[in-house]
C-alpha cells in the first residue's frame, strides 16, 4: 500500500495517461494479434513506470517492477514477471515520446519569453569509449566530451529553452542525435528558421558570418561568451580582455539556467546514465520515458 497522497497522484497519472491513450497515443503501440488485449494495460505499464519514476525516484526498470511488486498489487494485480514487464516497456518508446509532447506543448508557463531562449545539451552515456557499444549502433556513436574528458559511445540532447525569470526555462523543444552532431549544425538544421530571437548558447555555437545573415533575414541575434581568435597576438588578447571577460560574464549568467534544467533532468530521472540499456527499443524508452517522466509533474 502507499499513503493517501501518493494514492491521488497515481489516480491522476492513470487518468491523464488513458486520456492521451485513447486520443492518441495508442496508435504508437498498435497490435495486430490476438494478444491485442492483455490483462495488464499498456496504460497501467506506462502509469506504474512514470509514477515509479516520478515519485519513487526508481529510475531502473527492474527497481520500477520490484516496487510495483511490493506495493501496487492492489492497484494493479496482473504485473507479472519482470521480463514480461520490460518486454512490453520495451514496445511503448513511440507512446512515451508522444506523452511527453503533449505534455510540454499543453502545459507551458504563462511567464515563458517568447524572444529570448536558451540553447544546451547533454550527453547520454552508454558506454565509455574504451568499449565498443553494441546497443543501437544506428543510433549511437563514439565521441569525446570536452567538460567531462571523457570519450564515451551515446547520445545528446540538445534543449531550446523558454527563458523564464528566476527559474529554470521550460523547454520548447528538445531533440536527441548520436553523440558526435555538432551543436551549432543542430541549430542550424532545427532552429536558424525562427524569427525575432535572441538565443544564448556557448562558444560552440560561434559562428559571425552566419548570425549576421540570420540577423538580417530572421532578425534572430545569438549571443555567446567571445571566442579566441586563432594566431591573434598576446598584445590583442590584454587589450580587449576586460571588455570581453564582462561580455562573457553577462552571456554565460543570462544562460546558466538551462544548464541548471540539465542537472534537474539528471538528479530527477538519472537519464544521463544509460548502461543498463540492452536494445534499441530499451534506449529510446530510457530517453522519451524518462523525459515523460520528468514532466509529469507539470499535471499536478
Amino acid at each position: 500500500m502507499i499513503p493517501e497522497a501518493k494514492s491521488v497522484k497515481l489516480i491522476k497519472i492513470y487518468f491523464y495517461v488513458c486520456q492521451r491513450y485513447d486520443a492518441d497515443l495508442k496508435y504508437h503501440c498498435e497490435r495486430f494479434s490476438n494478444n491485442n488485449q492483455p490483462e495488464l494495460t499498456d496504460q497501467e505499464i506506462m502509469t506504474i513506470y512514470l509514477f515509479a519514476i516520478e515519485e519513487e525516484q526508481r529510475t531502473k526498470v527492474k527497481q520500477t517492477h520490484r516496487f510495483a511488486n511490493e506495493y501496487l498489487r492492489d492497484w494493479f494485480p496482473n504485473i507479472g514477471s519482470y521480463a514480461a514487464f520490460n518486454n512490453r516497456i520495451n514496445r511503448l518508446s513511440g507512446a512515451f515520446q508522444g506523452l511527453g509532447e503533449s505534455l510540454i506543448l499543453k502545459f507551458k508557463p504563462a511567464d515563458c519569453s517568447s524572444k529570448q531562449s536558451l540553447l544546451d545539451s547533454m550527453l547520454i552515456i552508454v558506454c565509455s569509449g574504451k568499449r565498443s557499444s553494441r546497443v543501437a549502433p544506428e543510433l549511437v556513436d563514439k565521441t569525446y566530451c570536452s567538460t567531462k574528458r571523457l570519450w564515451y559511445h551515446g547520445l545528446k540532447l540538445h534543449a531550446l529553452g523558454f527563458q523564464r525569470k528566476d527559474t529554470l526555462p521550460f523547454p520548447e523543444q528538445l531533440l536527441v542525435t548520436p553523440a558526435s552532431e555538432n551543436d551549432l549544425n543542430v541549430f542550424k538544421q532545427a532552429w536558424a528558421g525562427l524569427n525575432d530571437r535572441q538565443f544564448y548558447g556557448d562558444k560552440i555555437y560561434s559562428d559571425k558570418p552566419f548570425f549576421n545573415r540570420l540577423k538580417a533575414q530572421k532578425n534572430s541575434v545569438m549571443f555567446t561568451p567571445v571566442k579566441g581568435i586563432k594566431g591573434q597576438s598576446e598584445w590583442e588578447k590584454q587589450f580587449n580582455k576586460a571588455a570581453d571577460d564582462l561580455y562573457s560574464q553577462a552571456v554565460s549568467g543570462v544562460r546558466q539556467p538551462i544548464e541548471s534544467f540539465f542537472n534537474w533532468l539528471i538528479e530527477k530521472t538519472d537519464i544521463q546514465r544509460a548502461s543498463k540499456v540492452r536494445s534499441t527499443k530499451g534506449l529510446l524508452v530510457h530517453v522519451f520515458g524518462k523525459l515523460a517522466a520528468a514532466f509529469i509533474s507539470l499535471i499536478f
